[in-house]
């Protein structure tokens, strides 16, 4: 499935004190989000491209389902994500055509940057709503975090093209595992100082009561 966004800024969120899940807890959510990626890479190397991508298809609807036991809910992106996975994969198998399931993670970043800068033209930072529980930011925080991380969607959009157009499939496949996590962690991590000097006062003792 893997939402990168919500897998990464969970990671800097960890790495700038927030509160910690149980070991069991965080692994069943690294299988959730890595374990399609990783079934993607096996199968690839052990048959093919076609092979792979129906694997990645069943291995994403597995992880929503999995996620939707466990708590009872689907967050948006990773279902979102599902839904394309599921779309472009099936035009991969039924066109035998692997351009569409490359294409994939082009279309994924673009939705994404599109819903982000879509919020902040009309006045709204949607990193807010899905990431208040985790870090208390100003609105101008908010707001910035939501143009940087919409700005980094497309430049990974932008990534993505340039290699499944210029390299071999093989290249590709291992980018797409070994690059696209690698430089969201990254990414994430790089937006810790900007998070902690945006953080929001703590609401004054009276107010709470």
């Amino acid at each position: 499935m893997t939402d990168p966004m919500s897998e990464a800024t969970e990671q800097a969120r960890l790495g700038e004190g927030g509160p910690t899940k149980s070991p069991g807890a965080a692994a069943l959510n690294l299988v959730i989000e890595a374990g399609p990626l990783v079934a993607f890479f096996v199968a690839y190397y052990m048959a093919d491209i076609m092979t792979a991508t129906a694997v990645i298809i069943v291995a994403t609807i597995l992880a929503v389902a999995v996620s939707w036991v466990r708590t009872r809910r689907v967050p948006k992106m990773p279902l979102i994500t599902a839904v394309i996975v599921s779309v472009f994969g099936g035009l991969t198998l039924w066109l035998q055509d692997e351009t569409f399931i490359k294409m994939k993670p082009t279309i994924v970043y673009t939705i994404f940057a599109g819903v982000l800068l879509a919020g902040l033209a009309t006045g709204r930072a949607l990193l807010k709503p899905l990431f208040q529980m985790a870090f208390r930011l100003t609105d101008e925080g908010w707001t910035q975090l939501s143009l940087r991380w919409a700005l980094f969607f497309i430049a990974m959009a932008l990534v993505n093209e340039a290699v499944w157009r210029t390299m071999s499939t093989d290249v590709w496949v291992n980018f797409k595992v070994f690059g696209f996590l690698p430089l969201t962690f990254v990414f994430a991590l790089t937006q810790v100082p900007f998070i902690n000097r945006h953080q929001a006062p703590e609401p004054a003792a009276d107010a709470r009561d």
